[in-house]
């Protein structure tokens, strides 16, 4: 009992020490391990010359000949897509995961303009380079509204869509959350630390839980805000965060063509601007065990998969099940 009590308060002592030690990563993530090969693809964009980090990861199973583009959401990157990578790739899948302009290990432009039109258009170049014709599109959170908008643009290229937990279930500023400008973005992007992202994440990604392996993609988001690209990542993020609020892909659910899975964690609660709300307008938002079943009759061939109790990344708290899931939904 005694030494379980010492083992216990040497834990509690050594928690903050722990979240005071995130390391720090480069503009571009430099520093931060991959778990496979990292390329850059290099375009043209806006005027000004631009990369793209990315991941190609061949069938390790029996070839199939399809490929899945895996799109990251808004606190997010390629990596954290590293287990579905693996069952994808040992399916028998080519699977290519991106990392956004603007995110991770990708560029970080002073003056951009962005739109999910323009980063659908940059993907779509990645895959051309790649000489990838027909593809499969996953979309998280962002990626969700991201794979949305893609599909939209190119329905010849994309034989299916599933997005894990999207936002933009639900146009935000039509229900009266107030505007916030970039340069109140910015000025909150500037702030971000480990015990608030850590915070936030326990609450809506995960349902209240914390486990261990989830400190991994704290470390990732906060080392690359504090490293030496601070303001370029701080910017580009309020750029972003301006993107998603003002350009909702809710009301074209309708037009998607391809069959499409929809997958909810039905605890999630995120709501971009739900933190300036007024309350009665913050109590309406982001209930997704309402919005995943609304959406999916909205979408012609959409099909839902409810992960009961769970939060915004079902891929993170339940691997192995979603993977499976996801698998399954692909062979039918």
């Amino acid at each position: 009992m005694l030494r379980a009590t010492a083992l216990a308060l040497a834990c509690l002592a050594g928690a903050p020490a722990i979240a005071a030690e995130t390391p720090t990563y480069g503009k571009q993530l430099e520093g931060f391990s991959y778990p496979h090969p990292l390329k850059h693809f290099e375009f043209q964009s806006q005027g000004q010359p631009l990369q793209m980090g990315y991941m190609d990861v061949p069938a390790k199973g029996q070839a199939n000949g399809r490929s899945v583009v895996l799109m990251h959401g808004k606190n997010f990157c390629a990596a954290t897509w590293e287990t579905t990578i693996d069952a994808l790739s040992q399916a028998g899948y080519r699977v290519i995961a991106a990392d956004q302009v603007g995110f991770c290990t990708s560029s970080k432009p002073a003056h951009y303009q962005y739109s999910f039109q323009q980063l659908a258009s940059n993907t779509h170049a990645l895959l051309e380079h790649l000489g990838i014709q027909q593809v499969v599109v996953l979309g998280h959170s962002t990626g969700g509204m991201l794979a949305t908008r893609y599909a939209l643009m190119y329905p010849q290229q994309v034989e299916r869509l599933a997005m894990v937990n999207p936002i933009g279930l639900e146009d935000w500023k039509a229900l009266g959350v107030p505007y916030r400008s970039v340069d109140q973005w910015y000025a909150r992007e500037l702030k971000l630390d480990a015990e608030g992202v850590r915070e936030y994440e326990r609450k809506t990604y995960y349902a209240g839980r914390w486990k261990p392996e989830y400190e991994r993609w704290v470390q990732m988001l906060v080392g690359l805000n504090q490293g030496p690209g601070h303001e370029a990542v701080a910017w580009n993020s309020a750029l972003i965060y301006d993107m998603i609020f003002t350009q909702p892909v809710y009301y074209e659910f309708k037009d998607l063509k391809m069959p499409t899975l929809l997958v909810i964690g039905d605890q999630d609660t995120t709501a971009i601007g739900s933190d300036i709300a007024p309350p009665e307008v913050k109590a309406r938002l982001g209930k997704y065990k309402e919005l995943g079943p609304q959406v999916a009759k909205l979408i012609p061939h959409g099909e839902l998969m409810t992960f009961e109790g769970m939060g915004h990344a079902p891929q993170i708290e339940e691997p192995r099940r979603f993977n499976r899931t996801l698998v399954e939904w692909l062979a039918r």
